[in-house]
């Protein structure tokens, strides 16, 4: 897809004076390489994850239609889109005017300082737009030789587990990849400049252990087979399902790559996920300081209250994050400025005292640099969401009342909406499943546990996400979760879901 162009004119000299305004604040980003398009592609590349190349799927069409639907009905618009790699690649939208520009410029400068020094990316593979594009090519290639349908319907399936993932997988470096003699191998990515040759030396290492079982006279699990004796991996449990499945499930060679590709993306993709307050929060720190302080000129003032406005609202049915982000770090940069922390703050009692603190410590900025970097979206609400910061903010739990037919608030207290938030952000909302045993019964069955965190499992969602681990696993799949803190088993057989008590 060639339908961007390189920025030029006056939008390059903005960027150098945004840029310098940037360095100028201590960000640390990596080249960065701005690049103008019209709406229609920016939709494409929101479609895609913002990347120009992705495999083929109906999905990324389907999301480029509600999208296209959207900015057609005036219900959404996308000023900007930047993706972590180095150089760090941004799109522009062609339409926008100056001051938008400006502030989209320096909202980017936000996140790849972000993507750079943020822990929780440390380890991923910056490379990713070359890998993304390898990655294409493999999909296509088995949709010739397997037909599109068939590989498209295994993708589906897959695609329904890449929430199953295992957020201290973001610690690993590289690929990390288990032979049955226990040694291990690492592939570490920047030792490759060919993402095949990776992927290749994946598939070598699996065909490989699949040789050794069969040498040692070892069967591994069939469809039809019966009360067969299958020896269970020793990584076990685990909350890596796809990674899992694509080592040990009774699947092709191709299946398995395909398993492996999605995979990698959805790791890549994790920490976006899991510092979506935060990134957005320290981006529209950014933007808003250096256009407010360096950047802005007097006759763009109503122009940028009104867009930043625009972007800072709160609904009344969600959590903004970019309002969340930007509030709290303002909030942590005041408190540390004033020395409004520590043992003696904490303990003073005197309210009027606590209204008047301060110590004139001026550490606000040296504490949100130091939060950027260790902090994900749990943490940073967990430690920084005080009571006087949800009371400024006129935060609220709601839930439906049948009687009224809406929506009604249900509490102000902040220890409810500080405990809700916080179970919306584990896991990123979904719940958290580990494989416990492969070898369930002696049958070859796979045991789910759902670790209870204090919301009970939909069964719907949970028939569907076994139904799909089944079609990998093909044998049936059992799953224990808690209900009124009583252990339930339900097993799922291919046909339906059973409540085994």
């Amino acid at each position: 897809m060639n339908r961007t162009a390189p920025i030029s004119g006056e939008l390059s000299r903005l960027k150098e004076e945004i840029y310098q305004y940037a360095k100028g604040y201590g960000l640390d980003f990596p080249e960065t390489i701005f690049e103008m398009c019209d709406y229609d592609t920016i939709n494409i590349l929101a479609a895609q994850g913002g990347f120009p190349t992705r495999y083929p799927h109906w999905r990324f069409g389907m999301e480029y239609d509600q999208m296209s639907k959207q900015y057609s009905y005036g219900l959404q618009k996308i000023y900007e889109m930047v993706i972590n790699t180095e150089p760090c690649y941004a799109y522009l939208l062609n339409v926008n005017p100056t001051v938008d520009q400006k502030i989209v410029m320096a909202h980017v400068y936000g996140h790849a300082d972000f993507f750079k020094n943020n822990y929780w990316f440390k380890h991923t593979n910056k490379k990713m737009m070359d890998v993304m594009a390898n990655h294409a090519t493999k999909v296509r290639r088995y949709m010739d030789k397997y037909g599109v349908s068939k590989v498209e319907s295994f993708i589906d399936t897959v695609l329904c587990l890449d929430n199953l993932l295992d957020v201290n997988l973001l610690y690993q470096q590289g690929i990390k990849s288990k032979k049955k003699n226990e040694e291990e191998t690492f592939i570490e990515p920047e030792e490759y400049d060919d993402d095949d040759r990776v992927q290749a030396l994946q598939t070598f290492l699996r065909s490989k252990r699949k040789a050794e079982k069969k040498a040692e006279g070892e069967k591994e699990p069939q469809e039809n087979d019966e009360l067969e004796t299958f020896r269970e991996p020793e990584d076990l449990p685990t909350r890596d399902i796809m990674g899992f499945l694509m080592e040990y499930a009774p699947i092709k060679e191709w299946q398995a790559d395909v398993i492996g590709i999605l995979r990698e993306e959805a790791y890549y993709f994790l920490p976006q996920r899991i510092t979506k307050i935060m990134n957005e929060g320290w981006a529209s720190y950014w933007h808003s300081t250096i256009m407010t302080q360096k950047a802005m000129k007097p006759n763009e003032i109503i122009d940028f209250c009104d867009h930043h406005s625009s972007v800072m609202a709160m609904s009344p049915s969600r959590i903004n994050p970019y309002k969340i982000g930007i509030e709290l770090y303002r909030d942590i940069e005041y408190r540390w400025n004033k020395g409004m922390f520590g043992k003696e703050y904490l303990e003073c009692t005197n309210m009027e005292i606590k209204e008047n603190w301060d110590k004139n410590l001026g550490l606000g900025r040296e504490k949100i640099f130091e939060v950027r970097k260790t902090h994900n979206d749990i943490t940073f609400i967990d430690e920084f969401f005080t009571e006087d910061f949800c009371q400024r903010q006129n935060l609220f739990t709601y839930r439906y009342n049948p009687r009224t037919n809406r929506n009604e608030i249900e509490t102000r207290d902040f220890e409810e909406i500080k405990t809700k938030l916080l179970l919306s952000l584990t896991n990123f909302g979904s719940p958290v499943i580990e494989i416990e045993s492969s070898n369930y019964g002696n049958r070859g069955e796979l045991l789910l546990r759902h670790v209870h965190q204090g919301v009970d499992l939909d069964l719907a969602h949970a028939t569907d996400t076994m139904r799909n681990i089944y079609a990998v696993w093909k044998r049936p799949v059992n799953l224990a979760t808690k209900y009124d803190d009583k252990e339930v088993k339900f097993l799922f057989d291919g046909e339906e879901l059973k409540n085994m008590g």
